[in-house]
């Protein structure tokens, strides 16, 4: 959109504004702010950002008491997740957030949003599930015990990592999952998809 400030408007200190003033800016179809950056954190803060990430400030009306290790956005929802099964989701960009009841209590690591889905992961294998734009989760069986730390979805399969080199993935948005070979038996923390 392109805004133009014609005459008969004012600045605050009372300056008349003339047309040398235009502005121009575009907003997003996914979230009502453009350039909104969210981030969460140790002690359950969460901070976010609606110029493009250049400065931030605390969400202060959500401050949670438990650590958040994850955060993703879909379907004009922001989801994070955390220390015991904590799961807290905003639908006003990110304003404010509100508990969700989880199906676990066990720390989840990571989350991500695809064809409508919210799948997150964690320790003990465990991953969960919200069809529903993050109101209600269910949970979903990894076939592993350890450590599930990072999800993401390309290609409408989504794959999570985590330790001793684990990988699992679902072509059936989170449903049922099956182990992919590794290379490797060390951690792996994060995992992403590019076309």
């Amino acid at each position: 959109y392109k805004v133009r400030v014609t005459t008969g408007v004012k600045d605050v200190l009372g300056n008349a504004m003339s047309n040398q003033y235009d502005s121009s800016f575009t907003t997003s179809p996914s979230s009502s702010v453009s350039g909104l950056f969210m981030a969460v954190g140790t002690g359950g803060k969460i901070i976010r950002s609606t110029d493009n990430g250049s400065s931030w400030d605390n969400v202060t009306s959500c401050q949670f008491s438990t650590n958040l290790y994850g955060i993703t956005f879909g379907n004009n929802t922001f989801v994070a997740v955390g220390t015991s099964g904590n799961i807290v989701r905003s639908t006003d960009n990110g304003s404010s957030f509100d508990n969700v009841t989880s199906p676990i209590t066990t720390a989840i690591k990571g989350v991500t949003f695809g064809n409508n889905t919210f799948v997150a992961v964690g320790t003990s294998g465990k991953i969960v599930r919200s069809t529903d734009n993050g109101s209600s989760w269910d949970n979903a069986t990894s076939g592993i015990s350890q450590y599930l730390n990072g999800i993401t979805l390309g290609n409408n399969t989504f794959v999570g990592v985590g330790s001793g080199g684990k990988i699992v993935r679902s072509t059936d948005n989170g449903t049922n999952w099956d182990n992919a070979t590794s290379p490797i038996t060390t951690y792996l923390n994060g995992v992403t998809f590019s076309e």
